[in-house]
């Protein structure tokens, strides 16, 4: 019998693609799904973006590309860095990467190893804990609590903190419950933090673009006193409807990018050409697509928290970025996963169970409005039906 480390016995995963796929096998056996559950933008690629890659691959850039990226692509997210937080930053301090779980998976392989904790939000991106449990690392969750708006309180983070403390992860606007934490209580854990100075952030920012209702994102990388252990996971997934595309950034110390560089020559080589010049085209082109598609999800949001609301057992806070809503089924008496479950099985809704985003998940769902607001409409028709039912 083959043996491997105990390490990948640790590995979670992500079940908000387990949920795709079983929503796809019903799809394909005739069955109408509507697929509330993957966290995709449903619009496609901006066209002059698909057209930058068309041109990289007729004008010949069919090879490797250095490991931390193209000179090019990194002036421009150095660029758009500048525009977003008017913070200036050295293409030399920038990654490309495949995708933003690589930054995740680096981040955490820096410091993750028997006897040392890493806290992360719970509820929360579920690689983060996946990826702590397979290093050795201890989990400690960061409670993120719908009474806090689904905004973490820094009070609470910061009374976690041990000599064993390695890396804090932060995520605003965030996955899977729409919250967003306010500058002043960012400003608080900020201040918090020079009291630990062994700790590294991780700050995910992937949703950066979107908030709503006056919200406005508050960049780590404004804070100058913490910069020389931030890093910042961002990239093109999400703004520019790019997933398929597999491509991020991040931005590292200089104490740890070498680092990083080092293990992309041992693990994913590079990022490949023509997707690096789309993402040039991405940053640096119209942005009209980026506020259509922002403004798209705005209405849809107001649909879903009205709709979640008017449904028996069930409450929504109204979500202030992403998009995304965590709605409280408590009231239901049902358990998160089996309401999730039978939604799809039985009613034709693809949503994701709380506990697949941590221990403190139990008691809600999380619900993409990624979708159309037809889609949108009739699937609270179908929820409806089957509660009351």
């Amino acid at each position: 019998m083959l043996r491997t480390i105990s390490g990948f016995d640790r590995i979670g995963e992500e079940n908000a693609f387990a949920v795709l796929a079983r929503a796809s096998a019903l799809g394909a056996q005739g069955k109408d799904i509507i697929n509330l559950g993957i966290g995709q933008p449903d619009f496609r690629t901006p066209d002059h973006i698909v057209e930058a890659a068309i041109k990289a691959l007729k004008d010949g850039h069919h090879g490797y590309t250095p490991a931390t990226g193209l000179l090019a692509t990194r002036e421009a997210v150095a660029r758009r860095t500048l525009t977003t937080t008017g913070v200036e930053v050295s293409p030399e301090n920038i990654m490309i990467v495949p995708g933003g779980k690589v930054t995740m998976f680096a981040a955490i392989l820096c410091f993750g190893e028997p006897g040392v904790e890493i806290l992360y939000p719970d509820p929360g991106f579920p690689i983060y804990r996946s990826m702590i449990e397979f290093t050795g690392a201890k989990p400690v969750p960061v409670p993120i609590r719908e009474e806090n708006g689904f905004a973490f309180s820094a009070e609470e983070t910061l009374a976690l903190i041990t000599p064993a403390t390695r890396l804090l992860i932060l995520n605003s606007p965030a996955n899977p419950t729409g919250g967003v934490t306010p500058k002043a209580e960012i400003e608080k854990l900020v201040k918090g933090l020079a009291d630990h100075p062994h700790v590294a952030i991780l700050s995910d920012e992937i949703y950066d673009v979107m908030t709503y209702d006056g919200e406005e994102h508050c960049s780590l990388l404004t804070f100058p006193e913490i910069r020389d252990r931030l890093i910042v996971l961002n990239g093109w997934s999400k703004t520019w409807a790019m997933t398929g595309w597999r491509m991020g950034w991040s931005i590292w110390p200089d104490g740890l990018y070498d680092k990083v560089r080092k293990l992309a020559v041992n693990c994913w080589s590079c990022v490949n050409a023509p997707s690096q010049y789309a993402g040039i085209a991405a940053i640096d082109g119209p942005q009209d697509d980026v506020e259509k598609m922002c403004r798209a999800f705005d209405r849809r949001r107001g649909i879903v928290v009205d709709g979640l609301n008017s449904l028996p057992g069930v409450s929504c806070t109204t979500p202030k970025g992403a998009f995304y809503a965590f709605p409280n089924i408590k009231e239901t008496g049902l358990p998160a996963k089996k309401l999730a479950s039978d939604l799809l099985e039985q009613a034709g809704v693809a949503l994701i169970g709380g506990p697949d985003f941590g221990i403190l998940g139990e008691g809600y769902i999380r619900l993409s409005y990624a979708n159309s607001e037809e889609n949108i409409l009739r699937a609270i028709e179908r929820i409806e039906k089957f509660l009351t039912r």
